[in-house]
């Protein structure tokens, strides 16, 4: 019996519960299943949970890496379910206390706002953050979010000043300006397992749901419907088809094979859905998929490659091309076998060149480059209209600063 089938044994509906859902209340709200995966035997494992908005649900995910003297180090916490907790005090029993506790991103809320009652959960383990911490809309200090005073710190700039610095390399992106605050978040390389850790700087797309989104089906189903008025099968291609067509939604919003309906038309399809219960959102659909929209997933998903996501293309990275590719430069001259990110897939089969290639939107590149292989294929433009609009209202507005050409 596999990990996963152990747990759905022995896993109940009470220890799911995230009883302060209402700090950041998106799906699924306070119910949350945990996952984890052994990705590196008695050394490295993720749990996974999910999050998302109008059913566009993708992971996030935490990883605890065994330290060399013993002890636990612990990257990007989840929410602390009982679930979540058991299976932490398992590994806790066999490779000893939680030590250390990373929060590597400044503004992705949905890791800092675990951080605190993670670290609440194991009394000794001391906790370091990333820095230019922020909060929006009042810049509240760390305390005030819930991080113990007394145990928590600022990364130091040199990864060899931190306690952890023999087994683990680690590496800033940013701070990169954006006008509301910064972006930043921390690399970490553990030598020891060759694994490279990011928040959200690559990711890789698979072609069928993750295990955690499958757990519970129901957003995969309502987003595979063509038309409201059509009954959904639950079976793996049908699953396929809505995982696909959420990684659309979660990387562009709106991707040019999207159509949004107007409301009139909304309305009278509402009408005639087959379920118009509160869970189907009253049977309003807004949406029209064109029959290109698995080109557009294939050209995303590229075979698996790494990727950034477009919103940092188009809205972030692209403020510093040249900080960027320095830190990528950086994190590339480690020798990792295997990346995980806290979001989509992992963990991912990749070396530093393939990490590299990842960030070449940021370089002027000639077809010749392209096409031998030098680089990744640009994402299709077409699927970045509405990003790029934002990009140029934003800037247009002055919220965020103007970005710049590629070098």
């Amino acid at each position: 019996m596999n990990q996963q089938a152990i747990q759905e044994q022995y896993s109940r509906p009470s220890d799911w519960l995230w009883r302060f859902w209402y700090l950041v209340p998106i799906y699924p709200y306070r119910q949350r299943r945990t996952l984890r995966t052994e990705v590196v035997k008695d050394t490295v494992w993720t749990f996974d949970q999910v999050q998302g908005i109008f059913y566009v649900v993708v992971p996030v995910r935490m990883t605890v890496i065994k330290l060399e003297e013993g002890g636990l180090l612990v990257y990007a916490p989840i929410a602390p379910t009982s679930e979540c907790l058991q299976l932490m005090q398992e590994l806790v029993a066999e490779h000893g206390p939680v030590k250390y506790i990373i929060l590597p991103t400044v503004s992705g809320l949905e890791h800092k706002v675990f951080v605190g009652p993670f670290a609440r959960q194991f009394p000794t383990a001391q906790i370091f953050v990333a820095p230019n911490q922020w909060s929006f809309p009042v810049n509240l200090p760390l305390s005030w979010l819930g991080l113990p005073t007394q145990r928590t710190q600022v990364l130091p700039a040199d990864s060899r000043r931190a306690p952890f610095g023999r087994q683990f390399d680690y590496a800033f992106l940013g701070p990169i300006s954006l006008g509301l605050g910064p972006f930043e978040e921390v690399a970490f390389f553990d030598r020891r397992s060759g694994t490279l850790l990011v928040t959200d700087a690559v990711v890789s797309v698979p072609k069928d749901p993750p295990a955690i989104v499958q757990l519970d089906p129901y957003p995969l189903l309502f987003h595979a419907k063509d038309d409201v008025v059509d009954p959904v099968e639950d079976d793996a291609i049908t699953r396929r088809k809505g995982w696909q067509r959420i990684a659309l939604f979660a990387f562009y919003f709106r991707p040019h094979a999207l159509k949004v309906l107007g409301w009139g038309q909304v309305l009278n399809n509402a009408r005639q859905a087959l379920d118009r219960s509160r869970k189907a959102y009253f049977g309003l659909f807004p949406f029209q998929w064109q029959e290109d929209w698995k080109q557009s997933f294939e050209a995303l998903r590229g075979g698996g490659r790494l990727v950034v996501a477009p919103i940092l293309q188009a809205l972030i990275l692209n403020r510093a091309p040249k900080e960027t590719l320095l830190w990528a430069n950086q994190v590339a001259g480690w020798n990792f076998q295997r990346i995980i990110p806290c979001h989509f897939d992992a963990p991912i089969a990749a070396d530093a060149r393939q990490f590299r290639q990842a960030f070449n939107f940021l370089e002027k590149l000639s077809a010749q480059e392209l096409a031998a292989g030098i680089a990744n294929q640009p994402l299709p433009e077409p699927d970045f209209a509405l990003l790029r609009e934002l990009d140029a209202n934003l800037t247009k507005l002055a919220i965020v600063p103007p970005a710049k050409e590629p070098i």
